[in-house]
């Protein structure tokens, strides 16, 4: 490499490192301002806020599943109501649900069997359906994996008592099992995927989609912006429906609920298989946003730069201020932000997951196929498109 070419290309990785630098810190002053409202928030008393019906469509089971399902059965909230739906009526996450049903014969719960494949998503085909057994206006759509705290549906519901506010969702952390994929999913969850909601949370005012981790809103917006059928052919309809709530003026609130979900034994093709879907699926819904990730991978980088730089001694200070900017990213919203215990003792992977981020942007743009739980679409400005 000729020295004027290697003077540019350690110009545009040093400039690329302090990007993410930027990048790191923005994410600190988000998980900031995101604690502050949480300190500030009232504790919400559940014998004033109203009725709320779960739908939590199923397929297949996850970690852990049961013991989230209860979670649900156990809440400190006065009249609410479960509603499980299914395709597919010998789906083994039926058994769970008839499980539930006899261990909490006081709480009102349903199995839905959704007979009929609206469209391409079949958890929206799912939703679409057992929407009608909702009795009630206030709505939560939340995965079927998601384990809650009993002052979950009293924290998430309160602030739809304010007409502005179209729709609450939450952040997540991952408890993973014991494979290297799965706890790269963890950490990337905790310290990245986390981190870049607080970031556009105080970038842009707020945020403007939804979460799958929850989607809490009134029935009034879902019939404004179109009902479930819309979002039939999306992938990202959690993001979507969030975006279009927004769109009609009102706000989308994080809320000061974090939730929980139990992450599958992942080898490393199934968690690239699912960060390509995730990637994927950002690409389509957010594409600029989604080309400036380039410059969230501050730590490679700085290693990139390192290398170009042929050990130079300012680019070890460069790299020594990028890992000590992750690592506090990292804890920060880990701990802090998510209470995810599990955060510190992976912090070696913290590099290896980064690199593997990297790998996934890259292979995000060489094709629109994705894998969702055992089938495969092409997936074009959001639409999927099912491979026979």
């Amino acid at each position: 490499m000729g020295h004027h070419v290697l003077t540019i290309a350690i110009g545009i990785t040093t400039a690329a490192s302090l990007g993410g630098l930027a990048y790191y810190l923005l994410g600190l002053w988000g998980a900031r301002s995101y604690l502050r409202q949480r300190q500030e928030s009232p504790a919400a008393d559940a014998s004033t806020l109203p009725a709320v019906s779960i739908l939590k469509p199923l397929k297949g089971v996850d970690p852990e599943i049961y013991e989230s399902f209860r979670t649900h059965c156990l809440q400190d909230y006065p009249q609410y109501e479960l509603i499980f739906g299914v395709s597919d009526r010998e789906d083994p996450a039926v058994s769970l649900v008839q499980r539930l049903q006899k261990e909490f014969p006081e709480r009102a719960i349903q199995l839905v069997v959704c007979s009929q494949k609206l469209g391409t998503n079949l958890k929206v085909s799912n939703l679409v359906q057992m929407l009608g057994a909702a009795r009630f206006d206030h709505l939560i759509v939340n995965d079927s994996d998601i384990r809650v705290e009993p002052n979950y549906l009293a924290n998430v519901i309160r602030p739809l008592v304010q007409p502005q506010i179209g729709m609450v969702t939450c952040l997540y952390r991952g408890v993973p099992a014991s494979t290297l994929g799965s706890r790269l999913e963890s950490i990337g969850i905790s310290t990245d995927f986390a981190g870049g909601v607080l970031a556009a949370r105080w970038l842009e005012k707020g945020v403007r989609f939804g979460l799958g981790s929850t989607l809490a809103f009134r029935r009034t917006e879902l019939d404004r912006v179109g009902g479930f059928h819309t979002l039939l052919d999306y992938l990202a309809d959690d993001y979507e429906l969030g975006k279009r709530i927004a769109d009609l003026g009102l706000h989308v609130q994080l809320s000061s609920v974090v939730v929980e979900t139990f992450l599958p034994p992942y080898d490393l093709r199934g968690y690239f298989e699912h960060q390509l879907r995730w990637a994927r699926s950002v690409r389509d819904s957010r594409k600029w946003g989604y080309v400036g990730v380039l410059l969230t991978f501050g730590l490679p980088w700085s290693v990139l730069t390192l290398l170009l730089a042929r050990g130079a001694a300012w680019a070890w200070a460069l790299i020594v201020l990028l890992t000590a900017a992750r690592i506090t990213l990292a804890l920060v919203v880990g701990e802090k932000v998510l209470g995810d215990g599990y955060v510190r003792p992976l912090l070696p992977l913290l590099l290896l997951r980064d690199f593997a981020a990297v790998v996934v942007w890259i292979a995000s743009f060489t094709s629109d196929r994705i894998a969702w739980r055992g089938d495969y679409f092409h997936l074009r400005d959001g639409k999927l498109a099912r491979i026979d």
